[in-house]
């Protein structure tokens, strides 16, 4: 029993691991991470209450052309200390792609095709220039990499200033692909201080299962049965989108629902993303959060990536081309932005998927996703065709089938994956403020937060939300395994 001086309810003083009631908020990696590790360590009440009608947050695996494609979360990235790659190497479910990057082709918008010699040159020389090591950069990552390349193509004979521009502005496109901002110049310098990027292959593919044949592994489903939950059968309620939580005081934790419904915890573990805590957190939380998370909130971002899927009869790219990346001409970028079609300049690839050998998969970045979720789907397939028609030095037939992701437009997310911004810099806050449970005197952690944008070493990435998971529930184990005497 406590010895905690504070008065507090009988019910409060007896709880245990069998009896505390605790609800999770969000059915993704980190809130299944967070539930299965609770009821592995012995915990008996344990709900999760998920917006959606599914369950897997930012991982939405899906039928489509010949097996499956994934919405959201696509590859395993790296195998040295990646819980993901570590829970599935042994089991004979997922490839190493390597890089495909070097039979890409890179397209200039008056058809020419550049050198592939030229352009894996170019494209190593930006890679190199990303900053590593332990210096600190006291700016943007935009501003560092634009100084460096540009210092180091100027080492480089018979290459066309150009080329070397485009080449430039391509690679900048997908490394916001790859960090989740809208452009550089709002990326810190100082991120590859903070992030730790797990050894081994980025491009780890789940083959024809998806990735949510991860988190089937972490609940225990069996495989024969599409349905099953394992170990939270029964436990996840879906369509369950929290409005209000309020933590005041020592008793009880008060949730309501949007649709009136009322839930009581004495824990509460909120693991939704960071784009629905910027647009909601100061009508969702009663009291208003401490200012030193506010500040994370505020300062840490959460930008727009989707995807395009197209289907065809056939591959139209040629065998020996993995993909095919657009690179502006500057007479033509001008044209570009006066006209209907500007949100183009933003789709910076398009490449073959393993496993899906008729498919071409695309990405877009930025304000210019955002604004493509707005248009309608024929609007945006008429775009692409005409991307093709500008750039492909052949004919690309209309698609079987297509599809394109809107994760800003969904209220559940408000984007797709989070990163270190320079605001966050300026306001010294970054995911460990996001991280810091909210405490009740006695030391009891009421209100506890996971989540990919709270990781502060793996953000952006399902094996970093699976951590945040598992460091909740195991926050939880520790504070009930303390000896009587501590409580």
């Amino acid at each position: 029993m406590t010895t905690c001086p504070v008065s507090a309810p009988a019910r409060f003083l007896n709880t245990t691991k069998q009896t505390a009631r605790i609800v999770v908020i969000g059915a993704g990696p980190s809130g299944i991470a967070a539930a299965t590790r609770l009821l592995e360590l012995g915990f008996k009440n344990v709900i999760l209450m998920e917006a959606e009608d599914r369950i897997g947050g930012r991982i939405n695996t899906i039928p489509f052309a010949d097996n499956v494609i994934d919405l959201g979360a696509q590859w395993c990235h790296g195998e040295a200390d990646n819980v993901v790659y570590q829970r599935v190497k042994d089991l004979d479910l997922v490839t190493k792609t390597g890089d495909f990057m070097n039979t890409f082709r890179f397209l200039r918008s008056n058809k020419e095709i550049v050198p592939q010699e030229m352009a894996n040159l170019l494209r190593t020389t930006a890679e190199n220039c990303l900053p590593a090591g332990t210096n600190a950069y006291d700016g943007s990552m935009g501003d560092y990499l634009t100084q460096k390349y540009w210092q180091e193509v100027a080492k480089l004979p018979n290459v066309d200033r150009s080329t070397a521009a485009e080449m430039f502005d391509s690679f900048k496109k997908a490394e916001c692909g790859t960090e989740g901002s809208d452009h550089l110049f709002e990326l810190s310098g100082r991120s590859h201080l903070e992030f730790v990027e797990c050894k081994g292959d980025m491009l780890i593919h789940w083959r024809d299962k998806g990735y949510k044949t991860f988190l089937r592994l972490l609940m225990k489903a069996k495989e024969d049965l599409p349905e099953d939950l394992g170990m939270l059968n029964g436990l996840i309620q879906l369509n369950k989108r929290i409005s209000e939580i309020n933590w005041a005081g020592v008793d009880e934790l008060v949730l309501r629902c949007w649709n009136g419904e009322i839930l009581t915890a004495d824990h509460v573990i909120c693991t939704v993303s960071l784009g629905v805590l910027k647009e909601q957190h100061a009508s969702m939380f009663v009291p208003a959060l401490p200012e030193a998370k506010v500040r994370a909130i505020k300062g840490l971002k959460l930008g727009s990536v989707d995807k395009f899927f197209l289907e065809f009869a056939v591959q139209p790219l040629p065998p020996n081309w993995a993909g095919i990346d657009f690179l502006w001409r500057e007479e033509d970028l001008k044209q570009l932005r006066g006209s209907e079609h500007f949100w183009l300049e933003s789709v910076f690839a398009f490449h073959k998927v393993m496993e899906q050998p008729r498919l071409l998969e695309g990405w877009i970045i930025g304000e210019h996703a955002r604004y493509m979720e707005t248009r309608t789907e024929q609007e945006v397939l008429d775009g692409l065709l005409w991307l093709f028609r500008k750039f492909v030095p052949f004919d690309v037939p209309h698609p079987q089938h297509f599809l394109r992701t809107q994760w800003h437009s969904n209220p559940n997310f408000r984007g797709s994956y989070s990163f270190r911004s320079t605001y966050a810099d300026e306001l010294h806050t970054g995911p460990w403020d996001l991280e810091a449970p909210l405490l009740d005197v006695c030391g009891k952690p009421r209100l506890q937060f996971a989540g990919e944008a709270s990781s502060k070493s793996h953000y952006s990435t399902v094996h970093g939300a699976t951590e945040t998971g598992w460091r909740e529930a195991d926050r939880l184990n520790e504070f009930y395994s303390r000896s009587t005497s501590d409580y």
